[in-house]
C-alpha cells in the first residue's frame, strides 16, 4: 500500500513520518529525493540550469536553494517551470522505490512524505492520503524556532500554501497535532493500525 503524507509548514508532518517509521512503515522522503535529483550534472540539474541560468549555482555547482526559493516565491511562472521539471522525476523515483520495497515485502505500508503532495497532483497516485493538521499559532511558533524566520515571514509562507481546508477535500485520514508528542504518537498509531489492516486485507 502506497500512502501519501502531507501537511503545511510547521504542521509536524516530518515528525509524524518518523513516528510511522518507528511503527514499521517504510518512508520515502520526497524532499530528500528532490535534493538527490538536482545534484550537479543529474538530468534535473541540467534542465534547471538551462531554464534558469548559471546564476542559480553556488561555487561548487550545486543549486543555491535560497536563491531559487526566492525566485519562485515571487514569480508563479518560474515556480511552474521548476515544478514541471522536478515533479515527474520525483514521482518516477518514488514509484521505483515503492516497487523495490514490495519485491521484498508485499504487505509493506510505504509512506511518501511530501509537502506538495496534493498541489502536485501526486495524491492521485496514492492508495490513501493522510494530512497532518495543527493550529496555525503552533505552526508559526515551530517554524520561527526551527528556521529563525520572523513571524511575518512564516505567516506569509503559510498564506501562500494550499489551505488545510482545501487539502481535506483529498484526504482519507486526518492526524491532529494539537497536543504533546505522546498525543501525536497515539494519533499516528491509530492510523497505522488501520492502514496495516487494509494492507493485509
Amino acid at each position: 500500500m502506497l500512502i501519501g503524507l502531507t501537511g503545511g509548514i510547521g504542521s509536524g508532518k516530518s515528525l509524524a513520518a518518523s513516528l510511522f517509521r518507528d511503527l514499521g512503515a517504510r518512508v520515502i522522503d520526497a524532499d530528500i529525493l528532490c535534493r538527490e535529483l538536482v545534484l550537479p550534472n543529474r538530468p534535473a540539474w541540467k534542465e534547471i540550469v538551462e531554464k534558469f541560468g548559471s546564476d542559480i549555482l553556488q561555487d561548487d555547482e550545486r543549486l543555491d536553494r535560497k536563491k531559487i526559493s526566492s525566485l519562485i516565491f515571487s514569480d508563479p511562472a518560474k515556480k511552474l517551470t521548476l515544478e514541471s521539471i522536478l515533479h515527474p522525476k520525483v514521482f518516477e523515483e518514488e514509484r521505483r522505490r515503492y516497487q523495490r520495497v514490495l519485491e521484498g515485502d508485499p504487505d509493506a505500508v510505504v509512506i511518501v512524505d511530501a509537502a506538495m503532495l496534493i498541489e502536485s497532483g501526486n495524491h492521485k497516485n496514492m492508495d490513501k492520503v493522510i494530512v497532518v493538521r495543527s493550529r496555525m499559532e503552533d505552526q508559526v511558533e515551530r517554524v520561527v524556532k526551527r528556521n529563525g524566520w520572523s513571524r511575518e515571514q512564516v505567516i506569509e509562507r503559510l498564506n501562500s500554501q494550499m489551505s488545510v481546508e482545501e487539502k481535506l477535500l483529498h484526504v482519507d485520514f486526518i492526524i491532529e497535532n494539537d497536543g504533546d508528542l505522546a498525543n501525536l504518537r497515539d494519533n499516528v498509531s491509530k492510523v497505522f493500525k488501520d492502514l496495516t489492516g487494509k494492507a493485509k486485507a
